[in-house]
């Protein structure tokens, strides 16, 4: 018992010597077959690391950051746009009209109420522009009752 004992031991022992060599044999050779073909495994590798969150970036810069900075444009163009006599709201919810515009302070002059206060107000305190909003709603209004209006008249061939 104690001899087959030792002759599995020998065998095992003989058959994980040569599968080490084996391998060891077949690592030299494929790091000497293929040198040129681990810088692009490591290319492809640190692409696959960085590409994920490069992508989430620029998904979160189309969805969320361009579209905040365009309205943010938007509304400061109708800050600096603003004239005596438009209807506003501010963005504590008073609603006033424009007495005066003051470009060097960006401050504006607004009456609120039929007991005429004025509050003076900076520029960037303006939410809506509620006259421009009107106008705006007007001109879209009569563009879609031209478009849906039907054409009256002779026809062009008769």
């Amino acid at each position: 018992m104690k001899k087959n004992m030792i002759r599995a031991c020998a065998v095992l022992g003989s058959t994980a010597a040569m599968t080490g060599m084996g391998s060891v044999t077949a690592f030299a050779s494929d790091t000497a077959a293929g040198a040129s073909a681990s810088g692009g495994s490591t290319a492809m590798a640190l692409f696959s690391t960085l590409g994920l969150p490069i992508l989430l970036l620029v998904f979160l810069y189309l969805i969320m950051i361009r579209p905040q900075q365009k309205a943010d444009k938007e509304q400061r163009a109708m800050q600096k746009s603003l004239q005596v006599g438009d209807e506003v709201v501010t963005i504590g919810g008073i609603v006033g009209i424009v007495l005066r515009v003051e470009e060097a302070t960006e401050t504006v002059i607004l009456e609120t109420g039929s007991d005429r206060l004025k509050i003076r107000l900076k520029q960037d305190a303006i939410k809506e522009n509620v006259t421009a909003a009107e106008a705006a709603a007007a001109a879209k209004a009569e563009k879609d009752k031209k478009r849906t209006q039907l054409p009256t008249g002779k026809p062009k061939d008769e």
